[in-house]
C-alpha cells in the first residue's frame, strides 16, 4: 500500500500521456495452487460490479475493491478475474490508453489521489492467498453506457479506419492486421508490467448480430482478396489472434495463465437436442478448436440455463465440452450467478446455482467454475453467499 502512494506522489495526476510507472516491487505471497478453481468476474463496464459508480474518491475505490477480494476469501474463492479494458479504455496506467470513464467518471480523467487500480488489485489479492486475472475485452471500442466525451488518445479518435460502428456500440475490425497487433500490443503491455495470474477474454469477438444488418467489415474483405467465405475469413481472423495471443503470452512469461470465457453453445444443435445461437456462426468464434489445439491454459464456457432447460441444458452442455479437451486443459464453465433474483421472469433461485456447482464437481474432466457476476454475491440474493460459506465439496447435501 505504502509503495502505492508513494508511487501516486511521484506521478502527475492530470497528465494521461505521460509514461506509467512500472508496477510496484512489493513482494507478496503467490497464491497456492489449488485442486478446485473457483472464481468470480468483476465487471467495471457499466459499473455492473465496481466501482458501484463512477466518480468516486480513490480511498471509495479501494475500500470497494478490498470489501470484494474480502468476500471472495468469504465465499471460498480462489481467484479474482477483473475487468481492465471495458472498450478501449483502461483501469490501470496505461501508456497508450485512456483512463475508464466508469472508473473516474471522464474517459482520461485519472483517479484522485492517483494510484493504479490493477497493481493495488494484485497486491491486496496476493495476501488474501486469491489469484488475480486481467480481464481484458479485444475488440469492443464503445459501450452505450459511457455516455461521456471521448479522450483524445481513444482508438476511434487515434485510428478511426479501425474502428466500425455497429448498433449502440463501436467496434475494433479484427479483419485488419494492424488494428489486431495494436490489441496483441495492449496485451503484451499488461503481461510484462504487472503480476497477474492470468489473461482472460469474454465472448466479444465479432459483436453478436443486431438484427439482420451486417457486420460494416466490407471493405476489409475485399482488401484481403481472401478466397474464404466471409464467414470463414472473419473465424480465421480470430483463431490466429487466439493463437497469437496464447503464444505471446507465454513469451514473456509462461507461468501466466491464458483463459477464454466464450458463448456456452458452440454450434446449433451439436450435442444433439441443444438449440440456439452458436458462437461459432454469430461472433465467428472457434472455441472448440482453441481448447482442441491448446491455445488455452483454461476455456470458461458461458453456461448461461437452468439445469432443466429442454434444448440448453447445463449437464449437457457441461459434459459435451468435458469431452471436447484431447489436450487436457482446464475446464470452469462460467456460471450465470447474477440470474438469481434479478427480477426477470428468466430469474432463478440460489438452489439452481448451488446444483449447477455440485454438477461441475461431479462430473469428470471439470475442475473449477467462475461466477459472473460479483453483484450478487455482495447482495447475497436468496442466501447464495451464506450457502456457498459452506465446505464447497458439501454444497449439494
Amino acid at each position: 500500500m505504502k509503495r502505492i502512494l508513494l508511487l501516486a506522489v511521484l506521478l502527475s495526476a492530470s497528465c494521461q500521456t505521460e509514461r506509467p510507472p512500472v508496477q510496484s516491487p512489493v513482494q507478496t505471497p503467490k497464491p497456492v495452487a489449488r485442486k478446485e478453481f473457483r472464481g468470480v468476474f468483476v465487471a467495471t463496464v457499466a459499473n455492473i460490479d465496481w466501482p458501484s459508480k463512477p466518480g468516486l474518491s480513490t480511498a471509495q475505490q479501494q475500500a470497494e475493491l478490498i470489501r470484494l477480494l474480502d468476500l471472495a476469501v468469504k465465499t471460498r474463492l480462489t481467484a479474482v478475474l477483473l475487468q481492465v479494458r471495458p472498450a478501449g479504455d483502461v483501469l490501470y496506467a496505461s501508456p497508450n490508453e485512456p483512463w475508464s470513464e466508469f472508473l473516474t467518471g471522464k474517459m482520461g480523467r485519472a483517479p484522485q489521489p492517483l494510484y493504479d487500480p490493477l497493481a493495488f488489485a494484485i497486491i491486496e489479492a496476493h495476501r488474501r492467498g486469491l489469484e488475480l486475472h486481467a480481464w481484458v475485452n479485444p475488440f469492443r471500442a464503445s459501450h452505450p453506457k459511457a455516455t461521456g466525451p471521448v479522450a483524445a488518445n481513444h482508438i476511434s479518435r487515434t485510428r478511426p479506419d479501425w474502428v466500425r460502428t455497429y448498433g449502440k456500440y463501436r467496434w475494433i475490425d479484427p479483419g485488419e492486421p494492424a488494428a489486431v497487433d495494436y490489441v496483441l500490443g495492449v496485451i503484451r503491455d499488461i503481461v510484462r508490467r504487472y503480476d497477474v495470474d492470468g489473461l482472460v477474454l469474454d465472448d466479444y469477438f465479432y459483436p453478436y448480430p443486431e438484427g439482420n444488418a451486417e457486420f460494416p467489415d466490407a471493405a476489409t474483405y475485399r482488401r484481403t482478396k481472401t478466397k474464404f467465405s466471409v464467414e470463414d475469413w472473419r473465424r480465421d481472423n480470430i483463431n490466429q489472434f487466439v493463437r497469437r495471443l496464447y503464444t505471446d503470452v507465454k513469451q514473456i512469461k509462461p507461468a501466466v495463465r491464458v483463459g477464454i470465457s466464450p458463448f456456452g453453445i458452440w454450434r446449433s444443435g451439436i450435442p444433439a437436442g441443444i438449440r440456439g445461437s452458436g458462437a461459432f456462426d454469430t461472433t465467428f468464434a472457434d472455441s472448440r478448436l482453441w481448447l482442441a489445439n491448446g491455445w488455452v491454459d483454461y476455456l470458461a464456457p458461458q453456461l448461461y440455463w437452468p439445469i432443466d432447460a429442454r434444448e440448453q441444458s447445463f449437464p449437457v452442455l457441461l459434459n459435451w465440452w468435458a469431452t471436447q479437451n484431447p489436450r487436457h486443459r482446464e475446464l470452469y464453465p462460467a456460471l450465470y450467478t447474477s440470474r438469481i433474483a434479478d427480477g426477470t421472469p428468466q430469474s432463478w433461485s440460489a438452489s439452481e446455482l448451488v446444483n449447477q456447482v455440485a454438477l461441475t464437481q461431479t462430473t469428470p474432466g471439470v475442475s473449477g467454475y467462475i461466477h459472473f457476476s460479483a453483484r450478487a454475491l455482495l447482495e447475497d440474493r436468496d442466501g447464495i453467499t451464506s450457502r456457498l460459506r459452506v465446505a464447497p465439496t458439501a454444497l449439494a447435501r
